[in-house]
């Protein structure tokens, strides 16, 4: 936590108070706007501090008492209410508010262009409208984002669909049928659409990060190879299943209450509060619980929850936004594309010795998250590689096309593509196996990130990748694949493995700390209130876990509330992988407050000191005794003696520091590792082709909670192969239409369906893996799994290039669509390698 001094009181923090920090961004010479993801630039002095309540030392973090909760295999909380369709979202409290007005965007066909009249009066003659809202309207601030940048009734369109006003009505069909009324005239402005444009254009925003370490000039000159090469790769639609929701309403001290599917109730509140003109206490934003989320109720939601609460105030009636699924893609933001040009070099054993690259992220029309994301990119180019040398610039475009935002992984999967693509180009030319090469180059004891952070426990890539091997029978399959390809001309298969390493924790450092409430009722029941989100991951699941373990207790006496921003403040977003590590911290710290004052009347109760009382399955005892207290006699008795019975638990992630100014520093708590095998077959006449089997295995360290960690591993890993092999965005580029998405509907994106699965798919979680200084030793699990699809989009890579002759480096598009891969394979036919050219004295050789 940063000891920085909180300028809005005017003096020190006290030891074990945990203000925000308001230090700068001396990058960007400003102040850090609410939610933003940028690097900290204040470091966190773990010592010379006094422990707070309940704290424990980081070893006493990690450990894990006798008959824990945690580690046991149970289902998802609310696993049978979404299976029996019981399970209630934002939308689905509509029946259960009276009065309820719908609100329509009115959304303007150009991708860029000036507003020069608005004409609302004949929407006002639709029967059932009630008011159209537009920004004469708002007594606050116009605008949704965190940057300033994103105004919420624009008077210029910044994207084909771009909303300029919007109609509240009695129902949805009226509010439709009152924006199509709407009136609008433009005047058309030039327009950015491809990132090719933007870049050719000059049209760049935001911040320009490097990550520099050593001589890449002299490194690339002392290689023994040198490629240079270029790279694109589109974005990824969130696809949630619960679109952009919110519901607000006004009570009767005026105070406003949304409901909103968000993965960052506070900063919604924020959002919220500032367009309303009102504080953040005057607000309440409570999530039930999400359909999805993946990113994309990270930033996106709080615009949608202003337009609700706009409504809600200026006609005294509760307010629905819900967008429709063609809304949603047309309206929000997708992960970032990117564009990359690269130099690297190897020595003559294979390793490498020196990377340049220039990554240039598709940012839409405002900044968004992109300068974090763009950041989070740079620091994990590397992945599981050691770089000598190294280069890594960035860069933000600014396209007229929706604002590209967070998408799981939040820049890591942009930046690993582009050392796996590296990697899996050059091998062919090295002429070393793609599997070797990247043996080769991974990460020893003793060695540190291009940004200076040192690598702890590399050794489990080796464990991870050998266990692979082991239980993938790679060898054995590799030689059934060379006698199959052999007699088989027209259908090939291959098998890739790629290995992931990925940093955990926000890369802004202030967003590292959680809070929780947490009761006990006179009856022993318990409840947790904690400022994480449930996206369907699991969080809630972990959490109940954790609350069990720490109070003793069985898991039935526990319950968990809807996060609200009234009951825990000031919270970060569930994301980064951060959700469990950070409010598992908070719960805990809050139980075992809790716990402490309960063992000190169990103490007295039993005639022993507290530092020797237990709280084992709801009994507690002294150490070695067989006669004990029960749970529901201990809290009576303590409740009697008037001892809190209620806590509020808060972690901040220590060991964090960060400088933003040279891109240097230790930003995560640590790596989450993990390794996959995959391997498929390729029609050589359609590009068609199937994933026949999947090996994973993943370090969660101790996992909290097994089975959603295995689902948790399954989906995100399909989710990665959907990004890198089906789903293509696609944009009208021209005519009347230019900026307008074309996929708008799962008809036509292509999502991974059932038929997409592996056919034969393993995942196992590494074993003697705990990780100190974190909650009961577990690991993140939310994003790291994802990046492991890489081995699908490596082995068709390697299916292609079994088409063509010994030696050939096949250039594969991302998305690497049938189609993609079909032309991939009639390049390697014909030999024709596209994209590797080697250096040597000055003169480039093509190679293929």
């Amino acid at each position: 936590m940063s000891e920085c001094t909180e300028r809005s009181e005017g003096r020190e923090r006290m030891p074990g108070q945990h203000g925000m920090s308001e230090c700068t961004e001396r990058s960007e010479g400003r102040e850090r706007m609410p939610g933003q993801h940028g690097m900290s630039e204040c470091t966190e002095r773990s010592e010379g501090r006094e422990r707070m309540p309940g704290q424990h030392s980081m070893r006493e973090l990690s450990a894990r008492p006798e008959n824990a909760a945690v580690g046991v295999a149970i289902p998802h909380e609310s696993a049978t209410l979404h299976v029996t369709g019981a399970a209630l979202y934002t939308e689905d409290l509509v029946v259960r508010t009276k009065d309820v007005l719908h609100a329509h965007p009115v959304q303007v066909p150009h991708a860029h262009a000036r507003v020069t009249a608005l004409r609302v009066a004949p929407a006002l003659a639709v029967p059932g409208v009630v008011r159209v809202l537009t920004a004469a309207d708002v007594p606050g601030v116009n605008d949704g984002g965190v940057k300033h940048d994103e105004p919420l009734f624009p008077d210029e369109v910044m994207f084909f669909g771009h909303a300029v006003c919007w109609v509240l009505a009695e129902t949805a069909e009226a509010a439709r049928l009152g924006a199509a009324a709407v009136e609008v005239d433009v005047a058309p402005l030039p327009s950015h659409v491809t990132l090719a444009d933007a870049i050719a254009a000059g049209s760049f925003q935001g911040a320009k990060p490097q990550v520099v370490r050593g001589d890449v000039e002299a490194g690339l000159a002392g290689a023994a190879h040198v490629f240079h090469g270029a790279l694109e790769f589109a974005g990824q639609e969130h696809f949630y299943l619960e679109t952009q929701c919110a519901l607000a309403h006004v009570d009767e001290a005026g105070q406003i209450f949304v409901q909103s599917s968000t993965q960052h109730p506070s900063e919604t509140q924020e959002i919220v509060a500032h367009v309303l003109g009102r504080a953040s206490h005057e607000v309440t934003v409570q999530c039930l619980r999400m359909g999805g989320g993946f990113g994309g109720k990270e930033m996106q939601p709080h615009g949608f929850a202003a337009i609700a609460a706009l409504g809600a105030t200026l006609t005294g009636r509760p307010v629905l936004v819900r967008l429709t699924r063609t809304q949603d893609l047309t309206m929000t933001g997708k992960r970032h594309g990117f564009h990359v040009d690269w130099r690297v070099g190897f020595d003559a054993d294979g390793r490498l010795a020196a990377l340049d690259a220039t990554l240039t992220a598709d940012g839409g029309w405002s900044l968004d998250l992109s300068e974090p994301v763009l950041a989070r990119a740079l620091c994990h180019v590397d992945n599981a590689y050691w770089l000598p040398h190294a280069r890594l610039t960035g860069r933000i475009a600014r396209t007229h096309k929706t604002s590209s935002t967070a998408f799981r992984g939040f820049g890591g999967p942009q930046g690993m593509m582009v050392i796996e693509d590296i990697l899996g180009r050059c091998a062919p030319l090295l002429g070393i196996d793609p599997a070797e090469l990247r043996r080769r180059n991974f990460y020893q004891e003793g060695q540190s990130t291009p940004y200076g952070q040192p690598v702890r426990h590399p050794e489990r890539l080796h464990r991870l990748w050998q266990q692979v091997l082991d239980s993938g029978e790679v060898a054995e399959r590799q030689q059934r694949i060379a006698a199959f390809n052999a007699a088989h001309p027209h259908t090939k298969r291959a098998l890739a493995l790629t290995p992931v390493k990925f940093g955990i924790s926000f890369n802004f450092t202030a967003f590292n700390q959680a809070g929780a409430l947490v009761h006990v009722y006179k009856d022993g029941s318990v409840l947790i209130n904690h400022g994480g989100t449930e996206m369907g991951q699991g969080l809630h699941t972990k959490m109940l876990q954790v609350a069990a373990t720490t109070l003793g207790i069985p898991l039935a006496r526990v319950r968990l509330a809807p996060t609200r921003t009234d009951k825990v403040p000031n919270t970060s977003a569930t994301a980064a992988s951060s959700g469990a590590d950070l409010n598992g911290g908070a719960v805990r710290n809050a139980c075992a407050q809790i716990r402490d004052r309960l063992a000190a009347v169990a103490g007295t109760m039993l005639g022993a000191d507290a530092a020797d009382v237990r709280i084992i399955d709801g009994v507690a005892r002294r150490a070695g005794a067989a006669d004990g207290v029960g749970w529901d006699e201990l809290v009576r008795a303590a409740y009697f003696q008037r001892v809190q019975l209620f806590a509020a638990g808060f972690y901040r992630t220590e060991g964090l520091h960060w400088d933003a100014s040279v891109m240097r520093g230790s930003p995560f708590k640590y790596f989450a590792y993990g390794v996959a095998a995959a391997e498929v077959e390729v029609d050589g006449f359609t590009g068609a082709n199937r994933t026949r089997r999947v090996d994973i295995v993943h370090d969660v360290g101790d996992s909290l909670s097994p089975l959603i960690d295995v689902g948790q591993i399954e989906g995100g890993f399909v989710q990665g192969a959907g990004w890198l092999t089906l789903e293509d965005l696609r944009w009208e580029t021209g005519g009347p239409a230019r900026g307008r998405l074309s996929t708008q509907g799962a008809s036509t994106y292509k999502l991974p369906g059932l038929f997409d699965m592996p056919e034969v798919f393993h995942v196992t979680l590494l074993t003697d893996a705990t990780e100190d200084g974190v909650v009961y030793g577990s690991k993140a699990v939310g994003e790291p799994p994802l990046m492991l699809a890489f081995c699908v989009r490596e082995a068709l890579r390697q299916a292609a290039a079994a088409f063509g002759p010994a030696g050939i480096s096949v250039d594969l598009a991302s998305p690497a669509t049938p189609e993609a891969v079909f032309w991939a394979v009639e390049r390697a036919r014909t030999g024709d390698g596209r994209g590797q050219v080697l250096e040597r004295a000055g003169e480039a050789v093509h190679h293929g």
